[in-house]
């Protein structure tokens, strides 16, 4: 059986807690974070799924890991306004991470889910990016917002109400990747919905990379839109040909993306 094992290293590289190394870990790092700290998920073999806990304000997620590891950066003290204000905060931080049981990587589920995505590549899988909302000082509107798992739409800007926001780009594309093949058989949107202040899409497209497409319509509501699909086999979809509301507010946004299915 794999074995896993978590550290928290500091910027200069010098590790500063580690746990011990097995199936089913914890971690009690008992020191502030401090800005270019990082979490490292060691694995002893690649395209391992593990469910992990990286912040114990934040939910466990099951991830997969295509090489030996993974990384996460602790988010710098003066930008982590789409996290609960009590993330990664103080001197005690419990970290989890365990293999994934058979049956929990067989299960029906959001396979989009990850909170603890981030920009850039680093992988672990589900992955979230764009071509918009990616300079570090718009992380209310990151691309990481959208598969973080939280639905409060009624408003707009920080932790709860953080989105995927396209800055009135009208090439706007969201791409989800899988790391390996998945088979996905529904979509659900849930749009940001801070009316009048919010717009809204009206129509939009999603691509996969088996080369298969659908046209979703959407209206405007706060509750998240569902869509069934035919069942197909894929590594990534993308999101785009985004066509706003004919009204006065020109700031629709994507609070979440679900993409229900199975390993491939």
């Amino acid at each position: 059986m794999a074995e896993i094992k978590l550290k928290v290293i500091g910027a200069a590289g010098d590790t500063l807690s580690v746990s011990r190394a097995g199936e089913r870990i914890s971690l009690v790092h008992t020191a502030p974070y401090a800005d270019g700290d990082w979490i490292a998920l060691e694995c002893d073999e690649p395209g391992l799924y593990c469910v992990v806990q990286l912040e114990d304000t934040m939910p466990p997620a099951l991830v997969y890991i295509r090489e030996r590891g993974l990384d996460f950066p602790i988010p710098p003290a003066d930008n982590r306004v789409n996290y609960n204000p009590r993330s990664f905060t103080g001197t005690c931080h419990l970290l989890r991470a365990r293999l994934a049981t058979a049956e929990e990587v067989a299960a029906r589920r959001n396979l989009a889910f990850n909170p603890y995505d981030r920009h850039g590549s680093h992988g672990f899988y589900p992955h979230a990016s764009a071509n918009c909302g990616n300079a570090p000082a718009r992380a209310v509107f990151a691309a990481r917002n959208a598969v973080d798992g939280i639905y409060e739409n009624g408003a707009h800007g920080t932790w709860p109400y953080q989105s995927w926001g396209i800055n009135r780009d009208p090439n706007a594309a969201l791409t989800i990747e899988f790391g390996r093949s998945v088979t996905v058989d529904e979509l659900r949107l849930t749009l940001r919905a801070d009316f009048p202040h919010d717009s809204y899409w009206t129509q939009a497209t999603v691509a996969f990379d088996d080369g298969s497409r659908e046209v979703l319509q959407l209206t405007k509501t706060a509750a998240p839109q569902v869509f069934a699909l035919a069942p197909r086999t894929v590594q990534s979809l993308k999101l785009f040909e985004l066509k706003k509301a004919a009204d006065a507010s020109p700031f629709p946004a994507l609070t979440q993306i679900e993409v229900w299915g199975t390993e491939g």
